[in-house]
């Protein structure tokens, strides 16, 4: 009587390992025995509709019914998911896994849970299994159908051709008419069905477990992906809607998220009654009060919204389970609840152990069937396998097979469709390609999340002597999850999915580096793996610059000529001119980075072990590129002309102009356009100093030191032959950039200006000292205050004739500090530095340039048309100031996005109230540097691994290197570079610390070598020259 029949699960009955999920428990903490007594049967419905039913002791707490769950599907990852039920006050409301059931449903039997996911991870390629990423992309459907996940009709379109994809193969017109009349997807779905065929029809020889990968890829991007509203009421009454997500708590108005609270802004959530309360941390640049106030339906709504808030920061921030609170003597205050079970890191780390062992699935709804590969321990590999529908509740012919011991195929449902080619390794395919849907990603603060919009970008197949695009060095995750042994010697192109098949365009950098964060024992254990050598690693910074440089020239090749071709606004010849120069230099250095990446690939041993000791060299590979670059100069001699032709098109046609100002308002222009038609030229000087260092290092008899002398003197040359023409194209280049900087100038660019410094100065006027953006040429100072376009514009107030000024020292005078005061013919002005540093700077470049003026026969230089000298009064009215609130990353978040032009090096050096020169411009030319960092936040405890780009004075930030633009970026100017010191307690070697007023970041380098050059090119823009290199007027650009 007192016996209880077992249940026997799917798994079960095809004689897997029984799964006991994923304990939550600490090292040597005992698992609490579970309830016996009594067995209650709740039904669960599925994500494929399904509804099963479990037995689980009556006083058993929510724990044991979303294990038994997880064990019936044989769900590895199961902490992504949850179970939600509708009270008995219509809430719908997630089940506590801490609580007892009965106390939680009152009449469990008449109740239907629903499994669902419960955690949406930042990136899907943190999830490992491939039944995990069905489940989302059931997930997906799920909410497509009943409208919460909201999109345009060709985002739509897109993520149903993938759901068709799945379930019914390649395309086929007929079928495809069937089966959508049959399967509603979306509302409206008739309006959209041509378009899902016409997307459907680009799918052919996509896996099921492909296309769950692409879904999933295009629904991370949605503003809704993942959000359940909560309605709500602000202070004011006005009705919105909140959200939690992995970033912090969201708002919304309707569908539009309108404000978003990172969990780093966020010091304490609570709720009083219906009222919902954030407390936020204490910033002096935030316009927010200290505590936000929202109303709720009622206090239900509150806490459960609460709960929900409370878990997802603990399941995404947190390294590991909260410890409970203990309880209090006499009185209680307060809810106890709290976060149960594994975080997100714990989940990663558990999966990447690799302790799992990996059975099949089948798809339910799909006519196409997928697989688990069943890679155990090699003397498992013959063990019985065969694939199963969860939520069958009757033996199958194929669970009966199994249990008697045959080993089973896939079988297929249908007679007439083919087996899953998911059975075995995909073929691998070239060129296959990412859909090229536009989407808007999601706006995130200080948690880097990965937007892919690779815009119909190839994935071009890799050769067999290691990862070419990918991580150069792959983690062992990428091997050993699998739950085989290690391999050593091992070749695997990243290209593989976590499930050892050529995953094409599912490639993700996260599936090599799941978490972000590098744990310290990881970190040594690469460091061991691979070569010290200095020349290994100035090998290596070839490998990585070539990485930005092949993106800078897709940004022409690829983006701009993509954008161009769309417009009928440039001339033929226009076109020609700028693209076939392009298109050779982009097809040469893709070949080059092969090469370089293959030799990388030898020396650290990744394949043919045993040449290893003939390829710990590169400058036989830098000689031969450096010879065929030669057949290029034609191309690079007609930059010039490429420069100045597409800035005289842009001065003759408002279309042209309009187009390249909207290109530039795209996120993989990340500098200004002509930026990158100088790239090439900038490339060669890369080139040589790479060459100097290389042949620097080596001893004269070393067998790399004569094919690195001669790579070094044929670049010499090439740079020599273009040095001059990169010169006053600089100068082109960077008098055109001011001028979209500043308001009222109509002849700014003029043969013979040359640019001097630029900078935040302090005029004394009536009221006092005004901040005003002065700009130093060698004809002519203006002086200008930050407008309030849009644009974010300099409105220019006045101009000084350089010709016959004097300087004076005049700080006993006015009694202000670093002051000094400018005499022209017609009229003088006041002007203090911030520092005794800055003022020197100005002094002497402004003297240098009146010497040069003095000095000139020439006519005298011709004012600037439409800005009239300023003959304000000292009592008139000034532009009021604005906030360095504006700056873009330099003052709160690294992501925060500003107006265009925000970001520039004239609004850096507004805010941070410094200056830069020409001089500093030309050395940040040859100080750009590109690889991975690891990056970690003054309070935080973990780092984060990114990769960094950094160009202009700034520091650009990717998740990987094959991102196309960047996530978030640091302008460098005004920060302090040091080491770390004792009390800091980094503790880590190669960490250097980047520190302005309040923000602090520390960064990891892999060698000493690497962190030595982040340092030289960071001091470069931390510590910018003090005096500019003085041309005589013989050599002034001329153009």
């Amino acid at each position: 009587m007192g016996e209880v029949e077992q249940r026997t699960t799917a798994g079960s009955r095809l004689g897997v390992q029984e799964n006991a999920g994923i304990s939550t428990l600490e090292h040597g903490q005992k698992m609490p025995t579970t309830p016996t007594g009594k067995l209650i049967s709740i039904k669960v419905q599925m994500l494929d509709d399904a509804q099963e039913a479990f037995e689980v002791p009556q006083r058993a707490p929510g724990k044991v019914l979303l294990d038994a769950v997880c064990t019936h599907l044989n769900l590895v990852e199961g902490d992504y998911f949850g179970l939600e039920y509708l009270d008995h006050k219509k809430i719908m409301v997630w089940l506590d896994l801490l609580k007892p059931i009965v106390k939680q449903i009152r009449r469990p039997k008449h109740v239907i849970l629903k499994f669902v996911v419960k955690f949406f991870p930042p990136d899907h390629a943190q999830l490992q299994e491939e039944l995990t990423r069905y489940l989302f992309a059931l997930q997906v459907k799920q909410d497509l159908a009943q409208g919460r996940l909201t999109c345009n009709d060709t985002s739509a379109a897109l993520l149903i051709s993938h759901i068709v994809q799945s379930e019914i193969g390649d395309f086929d017109e007929t079928i495809d008419r069937e089966h959508l009349a049959k399967n509603k997807y979306i509302p409206q779905q008739e309006a959209l069905e041509d378009k899902i065929m016409e997307f459907h029809r680009n799918h052919i020889g996509q896996t099921p477990a492909e296309s769950d990968f692409q879904l999933l890829e295009i629904a991370r991007r949605l503003e809704m992906y993942g959000i359940r509203l909560h309605p709500a009421k602000d202070r004011e009454g006005t009705k919105i809607n909140l959200a939690v997500a992995h970033t912090g708590i969201l708002v919304f108005q309707g569908h539009t998220k309108i404000n978003a609270f990172n969990w780093a802004k966020v010091r304490k959530l609570s709720f009083k009654r219906k009222r919902f309360l954030i407390k936020l941390r204490p910033d002096a640049n935030s316009s927010f009060q200290d505590t936000l106030e929202f109303l709720m339906a009622s206090r239900d709504f509150c806490k459960a919204f609460w709960k929900i808030c409370v878990e997802h920061h603990a399941f995404f921030r947190l390294f590991e389970e909260p410890k409970p609170k203990p309880k209090p003597v006499l009185f209680t205050r307060g809810s106890s609840f709290r976060f149960s079970g594994r975080t997100q890191k714990q989940v990663l780390d558990y999966v990447k152990e690799g302790g799992h062992k990996k059975v099949q699935f089948e798809r339910k709804h799909s006519k196409i069937h997928s697989i688990r590969s069943l890679t155990a321990k090699p003397s498992e590999q013959h063990s019985e396998s065969c694939s199963f529908t969860y939520g069958d509740g009757v033996d199958s012919p194929a669970a009966q097979s199994c249990r008697q011991g045959k080993e089973l195929k896939v079988s297929v449902e249908d007679g007439g469709h083919h087996t899953s080619p998911s059975l075995k390794k995909s073929p691998e395919k070239e060129g296959r390609r990412l859909d090229g849907a536009v989407m808007e990603a999601m706006e995130e603060e200080e948690e880097v999340a990965k937007d892919r919009s690779q815009h119909s970008r190839s994935q071009t197949q890799q050769p067999s002597t290691g990862s070419l695009t990918g991580s150069p060095h792959l983690s062992e995750l990428s091997i050993n999850s699998q739950g085989g042994p290690a391999m050593t010697n091992a070749t695997l192109s990243p290209n593989l999915s976590p499930d050892n098949r050529q995953a094409s365009p599912l490639v993700s950098p996260l599936m090599n580096d799941q978490t972000g964060v590098r744990t310290d024992d990881e970190e040594e254990v690469r460091r061991k793996r691979f070569p010290t050598d200095k020349a290994y690693f100035i090998a290596k910074e070839v490998s990585t610059t070539e990485r930005t440089y092949l993106k800078d020239l897709e940004v022409i090749t690829s983006w701009f000529q993509s954008t161009v071709s769309k417009e009928d606004c440039m001339p033929e010849a226009l076109k020609n001119l700028i693209f076939s120069n392009f298109e050779p230099l982009h097809k040469f250095h893709t070949n080059f980075l092969k090469e370089i990446e293959q030799r990388l690939a030898l020396w650290e041993g990744r394949s043919n072990a045993h040449l290893k000791g003939d390829y710990q060299r590169i400058g036989d590979v830098m000689l031969k590129n450096i010879q065929n670059m030669k057949q290029l100069t034609v191309h690079l001699r007609k930059h010039t002309e490429v420069l100045v032709e597409l800035e005289n098109g842009i001065k003759n046609s408002r279309k042209l102009e309009t187009l390249c100002r909207d290109f530039e308002l795209q996120k993989v222009c990340y500098l200004p356009l002509n930026t990158f038609l100088l790239r090439p030229l900038h490339r060669l000087m890369h080139y040589k100093q790479i060459m100097e260092r290389l042949c620097k290092h080596y001893p004269p008899n070393h067998v790399d030191f004569r094919d690195s002398r001669a790579a070094l003197a044929e670049i010499s040359e090439a740079v020599a032959q273009l040095h001059s023409s990169m010169l006053k194209m600089e100068n082109f280049q960077k008098l055109h950039e001011l001028k979209k900087d500043l308001i009222g100038i109509d002849n700014l660019v003029i043969p013979g200006r040359e640019f001097i410094r630029l900078g935040s100065l302090s005029k004394l006027s009536g009221k006092g000292l005004q901040q005003r953006m002065f700009f130093l040429f060698n004809d002519v100072l203006l002086y200008t205050s930050r407008g309030l376009t849009a644009s974010n514009q300099f409105k220019v107030h006045g101009q000084l004739p350089l010709y016959g000024m004097m300087i004076e020292e005049s700080e006993e005078e006015w009694g202000v500090p670093h002051c000094f005061t400018l005499r022209g013919q017609h009229q003088s002005i006041v002007v203090a530095a911030s520092s005794r540093t800055e003022m020197d700077k100005w002094t002497e470049d402004i003297q240098m340039a009146i010497d040069l003026a003095e000095n000139c026969n020439g006519p005298t230089p011709e004012f600037l048309g439409g800005s009239p000298p300023d003959t304000k009064s000292p009592e008139e009215s000034t532009v009021d100031q604005e906030s360095e609130d504006d700056l873009n990353a330099s003052r709160t978040s690294l992501e925060r996005q500003a107006p265009h032009r925000g970001n520039t090096t004239v609004h850096v050096c507004w805010h941070r109230n410094t200056s830069v020169s020409m001089v500093d411009f030309s050395i940040a030319v040859e100080n750009q540097l590109s690889g991975n960092l690891l990056r970690k936040f003054k309070n935080s405890n973990g780092w984060q691994k990114l990769w960094v780009v950094f160009t202009n004075f700034c520091m650009f930030f990717y998740k990987s290197h094959q991102d196309n633009h960047p996530l978030a970026s640091l302008p460098l100017l005004g920060y302090s570079l040091t080491i770390p010191s004792e009390s800091e307690n980094i503790h880590k070697d190669y960490v250097f610390k980047l520190h302005f007023k309040s923000h602090v970041y520390y960064f990891r380098a892999e060698s000493e070598y690497t962190f030595e050059r982040w340092m030289e090119v960071i001091r470069s823009a931390t510590s910018p020259a003090s005096r500019i290199h003085v041309l005589s007027h013989e050599e002034s650009h001329a153009y």
